[in-house]
């Protein structure tokens, strides 16, 4: 008959507590982040892609009539004092103006600004900015001809008391809507 060994209790071992330490670890690890999936969904997925196909043409047929117009701005964006001056040349001088810096990741950063035409200088328009604005953006700038919106629209880098270009490059994917 053989003889009986004397064994130690299983928690006295070391290889159960690494297993449990790993299982452990890891239900952690996924709670934390379910938490942080549910406090911070992500904004930038469209669920209504047909509509949003649908909003390019509208987008393009705008950007074509600014393209027509022959619009180009000049935008100054003064960090210190918060002001925008934006300068409009071109065939349309609306009594207003929308200037949209939108970010391409955090809407929260989106900024719409509404500029209004100097009396003293044609082709001058001002606003005010509420914060200080830097990175990657997409640059709007919106207003009306004969009833018609039309606009302006480029990705910019926004830096440090920057002067931005819009309507100086050529208008990307109308080509077939021009005919």
């Amino acid at each position: 008959m053989p003889a009986a060994t004397a064994t130690s209790p299983w928690y006295k071992h070391l290889w159960p507590w690494i297993i449990i330490g790993v299982l452990a670890t890891s239900v952690t690890l996924s709670l934390t982040m379910v938490t942080i999936a549910v406090n911070n969904p992500d904004n930038l997925v469209n669920d209504n892609y047909y509509e949003a196909g649908k909003g390019i043409n509208r987008s393009l047929d705008r950007e074509l009539l600014g393209q027509q117009l022959n619009l180009k701005a000049s935008v100054h964006l003064d960090e210190l004092t918060g002001e925008v001056d934006l300068r409009l040349s071109g065939d349309s001088q609306p009594q207003a103006l929308e200037l949209n810096l939108i970010s391409p990741t955090q809407p929260e950063k989106d900024r719409k600004i509404a500029l209004t035409r100097s009396e003293s200088e044609p082709g001058r328009y001002l606003g005010q900015l509420s914060d200080k604005i830097e990175g990657r953006r997409f640059v709007e700038l919106l207003g009306t001809q004969d009833g018609k919106v039309w606009r302006l629209f480029e990705e910019e880098d926004v830096a440090h008391d920057s002067t931005l270009l819009l309507g100086d490059e050529a208008l990307q994917g109308a080509e077939h809507l021009e005919k």
